[in-house]
């Protein structure tokens, strides 16, 4: 009878436990969505109404206080550094996964990829200083900039593919090993296209820290406002950098936000484009 009384106390508890952690997930769950959702509504409110045409077409030289260049240099920035960064990243990951033995040798090299992962980017900054622009003498430049942002980013791809492929169930493999498939050829048309999710999440993420990346940028990119004309080894001046500038000026408030607008809109059509993409390629490689 004691037994059954315990027992009856502590599913009681359970219950209540349950209850009360299933209130603070939603709680801190809808509270971290409206701060996020707030943030996002002031700025586009602000920051739309500053938009034209002209705005988006313009240089920022002169009289003209456009950000098409700027725009032009993110997107540039965001190709050369996700095309450098993520075959390293999912070929890297995908070798720690599939094809290392676990030992002290892959213990370290997740323990030094975590810890690359947290290190601030103005560390980065420096380092691309002094071995793109310095040693190397690739100057200010995109690709100086490109070229840092990129080992930036890269323990995020690696980190993020590697769960990824971790979460693709081992049956697929021995099923697809048992019809006479190689490894190789089981990775490429099995694991990855079930991995394909998750690993655009880390591409994704990575996409939106090279957006906002200002520090990196200053020390390897430079500040120029150049012209229409963008080349890998000019100067040029990112949104995000931009951005800093405008505050830092204080020159236009309207002006500021209204390129924070644009930012905003730009890593939103990014963000559904790669889903699109992945999509596309998840539906070729699987035929679903």
């Amino acid at each position: 009878m004691k037994n059954i009384v315990k027992i009856k106390e502590n599913f009681i508890g359970g219950n209540i436990e349950d209850k009360v952690l299933k209130f603070f997930i939603y709680f801190f769950s809808f509270l971290t969505l409206g701060v996020l959702a707030w943030i996002l509504i002031f700025v586009l409110i602000k920051g739309l109404p500053n938009i034209s045409l002209e705005f988006l077409t313009t240089a920022y030289k002169g009289k003209n206080h456009g950000i098409l260049p700027m725009i032009i240099s993110t997107l540039y920035v965001i190709i050369l550094s996700v095309i450098i960064s993520t075959p390293i990243g999912i070929c890297s990951a995908i070798h720690l996964t599939e094809y290392s033995k676990p030992g002290k040798i892959v213990r370290l090299i997740r323990f030094a990829t975590e810890t690359l992962a947290s290190i601030p980017s103005i560390i980065y900054g420096l380092f691309g200083f002094v071995f793109f622009v310095v040693a190397l003498k690739l100057k200010f430049s995109l690709i100086s900039g490109s070229l840092t942002l990129s080992i930036m980013v890269l323990p995020t791809i690696i980190r993020t593919t590697e769960e990824a492929l971790k979460a693709v169930p081992n049956s697929y493999r021995e099923g697809s090993l048992a019809l006479g498939a190689t490894k190789l050829w089981t990775i490429i048309r099995v694991v990855l296209p079930c991995a394909i999710p998750g690993i655009l999440t880390g591409v994704i993420l990575s996409i939106g820290r090279i957006v906002g990346e200002s520090a990196v940028l200053i020390f390897t990119a430079g500040t120029a406002t150049q012209g229409m004309d963008v080349s890998l080894t000019d100067s040029c001046r990112t949104m995000s950098v931009h951005l800093y500038m405008l505050a830092k000026e204080g020159l236009s408030l309207e002006e500021t936000f209204a390129t924070a607008a644009v930012l905003i809109l730009v890593v939103a059509f990014i963000n559904y484009l790669a889903g699109r993409i992945a999509a596309n390629i998840k539906k070729g490689t699987m035929g679903v």
